[in-house]
């Protein structure tokens, strides 16, 4: 039969979204392809029907030189086209045609679940230990009891030397409340306003602001880098650091591609090692050339060797519903943590669609998509000319945003492990809290005065109603000793003392 003549072709495909999707329905096929197909249509006139292939399976090479999914459909001529997200290989180049590439390069990717940062609204407290506030509240409280003690029997006081600065215009006495509040506001950018006047009160002031300068830059460099490093904590970041650890399985779906590159890189890093080992054994070398092989190192890495029977014992999974329960813990998996190696694009739709996962690394092991057709088909030049004219006309680049960016199904995911987000109000919210309380604790304070006014008011009325005797009587029972440091201004010099004798 001649294809060229024929206006109907038999396309088949393995479901892969967002590029081949069936809706169950209508009965219909939709995706990035079938966008594609119909607009070669567009420069080559064509009809065709789609159907599944019956192993779900793109096409891979078996041991015995056999193939199997749509490489098999179209070596048995059962198929013209095979349409899906199709990567263009060099053993699949030998027994069917690809036309030019429809897609970037498309590599292999790692897939695992967002690390979920704890969230606390007092996390600005958490930057320092409970015993390091404990003593911070405890040097806080002595010295304030310190600085009162030295006000009160210092000599050069400002309550022991009233008459000296009667004349200054700030005159603060450094009673235990005072003390109190000039502490606590050092601490402030607003300061703790008039110092003491007694040069041993201004050491402790001086002490105590050095501390808090201290306590406040270490706080603030520890809380910015407390916050930030939280919310950037993500254990894998490259399939480097895949390979060195032991605590997170990974492995790819089972004979999948992914699998197959791990497979074959595996095989050729043992085949490397074959070959050094029999040049290093070989007894027909001479003594100066089996020293130039004689190293300490291996000389070809094994990482692949490694991470393929690392994947052995964690068990490959057999699709990507089982993939998926593995990586975010369900069932049975619940004890071992996981990442998924995949096709990048497979990763970037469940990323795109589960706000949950996310792609780690770059891509490696790169190659471009393209449609398959029957070696010698005429459709290849057909399809490669119209291709050309879609990519040149940009059209390629609005499918991918039609089907990408614009996707129906994507979800708006809160990036809250993204470096370019501030703190949420989860970490940040109990300062909040902290200006409700104080507001809070005001007003109490303001109702506790307002009652205080008004009951000493009462108190002065019935002082002023009360008889005098009954005053007396009051006064006398009410009088009680204090003692006081004796006044600066009354002390007597021992020359002094001495003139009266």
């Amino acid at each position: 039969m001649n294809n060229t003549a024929v206006t109907s072709y038999r396309v088949v495909a393995v479901q892969h979204p967002p590029f081949m999707m069936y809706n169950n329905q209508t009965g219909k096929w939709y995706g990035f392809c079938i966008d594609l197909l119909d607009a070669i249509r567009e420069t080559v006139p064509f009809e065709y029907e789609v159907r599944e292939v019956e192993d779900h399976e793109f096409g891979s090479l078996s041991e015995n030189g056999s193939w199997n999914g749509l490489m098999r459909e179209l070596i048995d001529k059962r198929a013209d086209i095979a349409l899906t997200s199709l990567w263009v290989m060099a053993e699949r180049e030998k027994v069917v045609d690809f036309t030019v590439p429809y897609y970037d390069l498309v590599g292999l990717t790692i897939m695992m679940q967002k690390t979920k940062t704890s969230t606390s609204l007092f996390k600005f407290l958490t930057v320092l230990e409970n015993e390091v506030w404990l003593c911070i509240l405890a040097a806080y409280f002595f010295t304030s009891f310190l600085m009162w003690l030295f006000d009160r029997w210092s000599p050069y006081s400002y309550q022991n030397n009233r008459d000296k600065y009667k004349d200054d215009d700030e005159k603060r006495e450094f009673n235990l409340r005072e003390c109190f509040w000039f502490c606590m506001t050092s601490l402030t950018p607003q300061g703790g306003g008039e110092a003491p006047k007694n040069l041993s009160g201004r050491l402790v002031a001086a002490t105590w602001w050095l501390f808090g300068f201290i306590i406040i830059a270490s706080y603030t460099a520890n809380l910015a880098a407390f916050l930030t490093v939280s919310r950037l904590e993500i254990p894998i970041e490259t399939l480097e650091d895949l390979s060195k650890q032991y605590k997170i399985q990974y492995a790819p779906i089972i004979n999948s591609p992914a699998y197959i590159y791990f497979q074959r890189m595996a095989d050729i890093e043992m085949r490397f090692y074959e070959i050094w080992k029999d040049m290093s054994l070989n007894d027909s070398l001479s003594d100066i050339e089996r020293a130039k092989l004689a190293v300490w190192d291996y000389p070809v890495s094994d990482k692949y060797t490694k991470m393929f029977q690392a994947m052995k014992e964690a068990g490959f999974p057999p699709d990507i519903d089982t993939a998926l329960k593995r990586i975010r813990r369900l069932d049975e998996y619940a004890n071992n943590e996981f990442a998924f190696i995949g096709d990048a694009t497979t990763v970037k739709y469940l990323t795109m669609t589960n706000c949950d996962l996310t792609q780690v690394g770059e891509e490696f092991s790169r190659k471009p998509y393209a449609i398959a057709v029957q070696q010698g088909s005429p459709l290849k030049d057909q399809f490669n000319n119209a291709i050309l004219i879609l990519l040149n006309k940009r059209r390629l680049e609005k499918l991918k945003d039609k089907w990408w960016k614009h996707n129906p199904v994507k979800q708006n995911c809160d990036l809250e492990n993204s470096q370019s987000d501030g703190i949420s109000i989860h970490n940040i919210g109990g300062v909040f809290l902290v200006i409700f309380v104080g507001i809070i604790f005001a007003c109490f304070t303001l109702a506790f005065e307002y009652w205080y006014y008004r009951h000493r008011a009462k108190v002065s009325e019935l002082h002023q109603t009360t008889p005098p005797k009954i005053k007396m009587a009051k006064a006398i029972k009410s009088i009680r000793f204090d003692l006081h440091p004796a006044p600066t201004h009354g002390f007597q010099t021992l020359s002094q003392i001495r003139s009266r004798f």
